[in-house]
């Protein structure tokens, strides 16, 4: 007859598990003795490490129980449910294992190929973590919505930013974010945005100036998403 420390230290594990195994009824509790300390018998030893052992294999404990009782097939055919059990795991975790890889190499876990590398151009530039996060989160409705339009908007996307005129006005719509609506640069810069989609569109069969993705990419981002110096922009813009 031997004490819960001892049977723990038989076994191989801690006293708290051993009193997990009598909650989940792998183990009988014993009562207690005249000293009123529970006593444990030699099988109660081997029961233990046979329950340590299918644990350590990777057998749920709510399957334990019908493991410790089982004949040979009935074990044989529920070590092969489990090792399918766990097999499923593995592959979801290797899938995780992937998505955390594109995780560490920006935004490729969310958006295409193309989109991210479109990104990169705009830290490149200089844009700020908030214009690119605009810009992403656009993207990954897009995407959802459209994939087809989608990859004709990125495939244009990059091709006007390979202008450079574009490029600025794209730094100084982002700056302008933390402008006063009230700043006198507004004016200029809807000016010059305007000017510039005007000779674009006499230069080019392109879409025309409201096209949502390109009105995103200098004044628009997502909705309730914007500033007091982005609202009068977008007005100054639009002749108001």
């Amino acid at each position: 007859m031997i004490t819960i420390g001892r049977l723990a230290d038989y076994a191989g594990v801690t006293v708290k598990a051993v009193r997990h195994y009598h909650q989940r009824g792998l183990i009988a509790e014993p009562d207690r003795d005249s000293s009123g300390y529970r006593r444990y018998t030699a099988q109660d030893a081997v029961d233990l490490i046979k329950i340590r052992t299918l644990a350590g294999a990777g057998v749920p404990l709510a399957r334990v129980k019908e493991l410790l009782d089982a004949d040979q097939d009935t074990f044989a055919s529920a070590v092969a449910e489990i090792d399918r059990d766990l097999q499923e795991r593995i592959a979801q975790l290797r899938r995780t294992r992937d998505q955390l890889a594109q995780l560490r190499d920006g935004d490729q876990l969310f958006v295409s190929p193309e989109v991210a590398g479109y990104l990169d151009d705009l830290r490149e530039l200089g844009a700020g973590e908030r214009h690119i996060r605009l810009e992403r989160d656009g993207w990954i409705l897009m995407q959802t919505a459209s994939p087809e339009d989608a990859a004709v908007w990125i495939s244009e996307k990059r091709e006007l930013m390979a202008d450079p005129e574009f490029r600025a006005l794209c730094l100084e719509h982002d700056a302008a974010y933390d402008w006063s609506p009230d700043d006198p640069r507004l004016l200029p810069l809807a000016d010059r945005t305007m000017r510039w989609f005007a000779g674009r569109d006499s230069r080019s069969e392109s879409r025309p100036v409201d096209d949502p993705a390109l009105a995103q990419l200098l004044a628009q981002s997502l909705p309730g998403v914007s500033s007091p110096a982005w609202d009068r922009l977008s007005r100054l813009m639009k002749g108001e």
